[in-house]
C-alpha cells in the first residue's frame, strides 16, 4: 500500500506518527480541507506532469492553478498532466494520494512559490485519505525537491 511506503520513508526521521489518516476521502483540495479543518489554500497538492519523457511533480498551494505560459517557459514543454495509469506507474502513487515523498527513481520534484506564504502546509501521504502537517522547511527536507519554481496563477 502506498501510505505504507511513505510511513516507512518517514521512519528515518521519526515522524511517521505525524501522518493523519481519515475515515473520509481527502482526495481533492476541498475534501482534504474539510477532513483537516483548515483553509483549502494550505493543502499542498501534488500535480504529476510529463515533459519530454520526464516525470515532474509540482507541489502547489490548494488555491493555485498552473499557468501554462509560466510552465512552458520553465520546463520548455507544454503542461501535460499524467493519466491515472501513468501516475501510478511513473510516480508510484494513485491520483488523490500523490505526494512528493519516496517517489520512484527519476521523478523530479519542484515546489511552487505559492506555498511560501504559509508556516505549515498539508501534503498527502500516498493515499486518498491521508495527510501530514509540515513546515515549509520540513517540506523542503522530506520532498528532496530540486528547486523552487513560479509556475502558478490565481493565488495572489
Amino acid at each position: 500500500m502506498s501510505i505504507e511506503r511513505v510511513r516507512d520513508y518517514f521512519k528515518q526521521w521519526g515522524i511517521e506518527g505525524r501522518i493523519r489518516e481519515f475515515e473520509v476521502s481527502s482526495a481533492t483540495v476541498e475534501l482534504a480541507a474539510i477532513a483537516l479543518n483548515c483553509e483549502p489554500e494550505r493543502i499542498a497538492k501534488t500535480l504529476a506532469f510529463k515533459a519530454d519523457g520526464r516525470a515532474i511533480l509540482l507541489v502547489v498551494a490548494g488555491d493555485a492553478r498552473i499557468d501554462n505560459q509560466k510552465y512552458k517557459a520553465r520546463f520548455k514543454a507544454k503542461a501535460k498532466m499524467m493519466s491515472p495509469e501513468e501516475t501510478i506507474n511513473l510516480v508510484g502513487y494513485p491520483v488523490g494520494g500523490v505526494c512528493p515523498f519516496a517517489v520512484k527513481d527519476g521523478v523530479e520534484v519542484y515546489l511552487d512559490v505559492s506555498l511560501k506564504r504559509f508556516t505549515t502546509v498539508f501534503p498527502a501521504c500516498g493515499s486518498s485519505n491521508s495527510a501530514i502537517e509540515l513546515t515549509i522547511e520540513e517540506l523542503e527536507k522530506y520532498s528532496n525537491y530540486k528547486e523552487w519554481v513560479d509556475v502558478c496563477k490565481d493565488w495572489k
